[in-house]
């Protein structure tokens, strides 16, 4: 029974909906990810001749305030999505006792925010990791400013760009061939 419950906290209990699956159900303000493909933000990047699947910031927020005010930090991190140009999907924070630290993720169409305080350390360990269009750097400023940090130290991790180019052409010939018709496949298969 103990199991289960953990499961269900966690979301992850198929037989019972979890808060977060409720939240996502009923939440109004959450912008859904578009339908027409040519509409997505979230496909691979390019850079300087480098193709990767999205920019994974690893922020580290020293000598930082409010890191203990649970609308504060669903507030902030509200606004980097914004900044960032992203979707936002879901947010689920937890408040932890007696330190008072925040714990939790923004849940975004082109991928996540992620933070971890401790307040007792003037201390935020935050991941923001996003592909497509959106613009993960803006939220460094955000956050900055927030959350008054003294220093901000940012490390930048291209995601996915050690795949080799025949890699990626096989994923999206594997997709091209998902979307054709069933009678389509059969015709090739029979033809190989």
């Amino acid at each position: 029974m103990a199991f289960n419950d953990t499961l269900f906290q966690l979301g992850m209990d198929l037989t019972r909906s979890s808060t977060a699956q409720k939240e996502d159900l009923t939440d109004k303000t959450a912008h859904i990810a578009q339908k027409n493909e040519e509409d997505r933000k979230d496909f691979f990047n390019e850079r300087d001749g480098v193709r990767f699947a999205g920019t994974h910031l690893i922020i580290d927020l020293f000598g930082a305030r409010k890191l203990d005010d649970l609308k504060h930090v669903e507030r902030t991190l509200k606004r980097c999505v914004e900044a960032a140009g992203a979707t936002l999907l879901h947010i689920h924070l937890h408040h932890f006792t007696p330190n008072g630290g925040v714990s939790g993720v923004a849940v975004l169409s082109e991928s996540h925010i992620s933070i971890h305080s401790w307040p007792e350390a003037d201390y935020a360990a935050l991941d923001v990791f996003m592909c497509g269009d959106a613009k993960p750097h803006l939220a460094i400023g955000v956050l900055k400013e927030a959350f008054e940090a003294k220093d901000v130290v940012v490390k930048e991790h291209l995601r996915g760009e050690e795949l080799e180019q025949l890699k990626w052409q096989a994923a999206a010939r594997k997709k091209a061939a998902a979307r054709l018709p069933k009678r389509e496949k059969e015709r090739r298969v029979k033809a190989a």
